[in-house]
């Protein structure tokens, strides 16, 4: 079963993320799994897909306040650092989200409210439902109020793993890493990526994560693991 919600639960959680709403029931949908959704309580697919625009423009916006001599060569890593799922799963948890998610009975008993995916994808539709009930000027507000200490934080351009990877393989005149996809898994709601990463010396990784890009992530940090262990 969905867990209840109360309206004072709701508004105390509101409050967290610097928000009062004129519609709460903007907020309910946002925290209605798939799972617990029905014809008579919309779930939150449509609001993730709107959040994850939304805070994908407040972050561009804010870096290119925080750090005007960059180029977009570095902007980018750091975006992309800032918005991965990993990172509002993160936020998702240091305001209390998991809690207040409605789930279905399976999806509960399974631990849902602990799942990154399920975390991030709740964050993002909550962002949504702020910028529906209260504009970009309030939408933005809270984002800048959850992510101003990681926005401040990322003060040298990230490079993630796959960038990594590929370094590494020029270093030492080899083309980059191949990245094969070899499953997918789970519900459509809770998918999970397995990805190979392969060298054309032979080497080889596996990784596996809940999209196909942090999948490939996942199984070139896999990779670069290896190498690493390899003797000289």
């Amino acid at each position: 079963m969905a867990r209840p919600q109360g309206a004072r639960g709701l508004t105390a959680f509101a409050e967290r993320i610097g928000h009062r709403f004129a519609d709460p029931e903007l907020l309910e949908t946002a925290l209605t799994h798939p799972s617990a959704g029905s014809p008579a309580r919309p779930d939150n697919q449509r609001l993730e897909f709107l959040g994850d625009r939304v805070l994908g423009l407040v972050i561009a916006e804010a870096l290119l306040e925080a750090y005007p001599k960059e180029a977009e060569g570095g902007l980018a890593p750091r975006l992309n650092a800032l918005v991965r799922r990993e990172a509002l799963a993160e936020i998702a948890e240091e305001i209390g989200l998991g809690p207040e998610i409605r789930l279905g009975r399976s999806e509960s008993m399974s631990g849902g409210r602990r799942k990154a995916a399920i975390l991030a994808d709740a964050m993002e539709a909550v962002i949504a439902a702020v910028y529906l009930d209260g504009g970009f000027a309030a939408a933005r507000e809270a984002v800048l109020g959850l992510w101003a200490p990681r926005i401040r934080a990322v003060r040298a351009a990230p490079v993630d793993a796959k960038t990594k990877a590929q370094e590494w393989a020029q270093a030492r005149g080899l083309a980059p890493p191949v990245y094969t996809a070899l499953s997918r898994t789970g519900p459509d709601h809770a998918p999970r990526f397995t990805v190979e990463a392969a060298l054309q010396t032979g080497a080889r990784a596996e990784g596996t994560a809940a999209s196909k890009k942090a999948a490939e992530q996942a199984a070139a940090e896999a990779l670069l693991a290896a190498l690493r262990e390899e003797k000289p």
